[in-house]
């Protein structure tokens, strides 16, 4: 992975607490994909109805009949926004033993099946809140696990791509899935160290995403993060990461941001 440089663990200096001021300098948002930019809560409960249909059909072909309880999808997602491990969840879906392990194999395995992909959706007002952001000059870079061509592409097909100052994501297809807070990191530092190889400086520069991983890869490059609400996890698991803000979703952020902008002049 290009970008291998280990960056001070002192807090950047293009970043200074927000109540003394930042100098005037473009502001930088490095956003997450996945949960505060597409919803993605109808693939992942897809996915369960899908692998749990898929278990019970293996064993009774087996001559065993699975006591399956299938989840609603409120249901379903509140405990992914609680991070319940999926073999919990697959334990009150009825599942015990081996029959858990072919259920989450099956999982990973169609979790990013095209058909399923398909049912990915732009969270209500990405739009305006990234072409709001772009028109008062704040530069805007995703940061992703997910599969940087995939990212790509979605957002092109919105027409929004232009509008990021880069994309930086993983070839990893099951990285998305898995949230290893690690990558994100590793990802957030290497989009950080490119802007600025690019000539992009850094005055103030804030990690917008929906989970831990969002919240412990800003504090590791020392930049003010904003949990999200909107994507898979629920703002009380949030809060146990101390985010330097939790909002609903990224048009609650880009107003937010953009009256911090305008009152110290960035």
């Amino acid at each position: 992975m290009k970008g291998n440089t280990v960056l001070n663990s002192q807090p950047p200096q293009w970043y200074q607490d927000q109540n003394s001021g930042y100098s005037r300098q473009q502001m930088t948002v490095f956003c997450d994909f996945d949960g505060p930019i597409v919803d993605v809560s109808s693939r992942y409960y897809s996915t369960y109805e899908l692998a749990l249909a898929d278990t019970f059909a293996i064993y009774k072909e087996d001559g065993e009949t699975l006591p399956i309880q299938m989840l609603t999808k409120q249901q379903f997602w509140q405990m992914k926004q609680d991070r319940v491990p999926d073999i919990e969840i697959a334990m009150r879906s009825g599942l015990q033993g081996e029959q858990i392990d072919v259920f989450l194999e099956r999982v990973v395995k169609i979790v990013n099946h095209p058909a399923l992909l398909a049912k990915d959706k732009m969270q209500p007002g990405v739009n305006w809140a990234i072409a709001l952001m772009h028109s008062k000059d704040v530069r805007l870079v995703l940061v992703t696990l997910r599969c940087q061509s995939q990212a790509t592409q979605i957002l092109q097909n919105y027409g929004l791509a232009r509008l990021f100052s880069g994309i930086y994501g993983t070839a990893d297809k099951n990285a998305a899935y898995k949230n290893y807070a690690e990558v994100k990191t590793q990802l957030l530092e290497k989009a950080i160290a490119e802007q600025q190889e690019q000539g992009k400086p850094l005055s103030s520069a804030w990690m917008v995403g929906d989970t831990e991983a969002d919240i412990t890869a800003g504090k590791a490059m020392g930049i003010p993060t904003i949990a999200l609400t909107c994507g898979i996890r629920s703002s009380l698991y949030l809060k146990q990461f101390q985010p330097t803000r939790i909002a609903c979703d990224l048009l609650s952020v880009a107003h937010y941001l953009l009256d911090i902008k305008k009152l110290v002049r960035v």
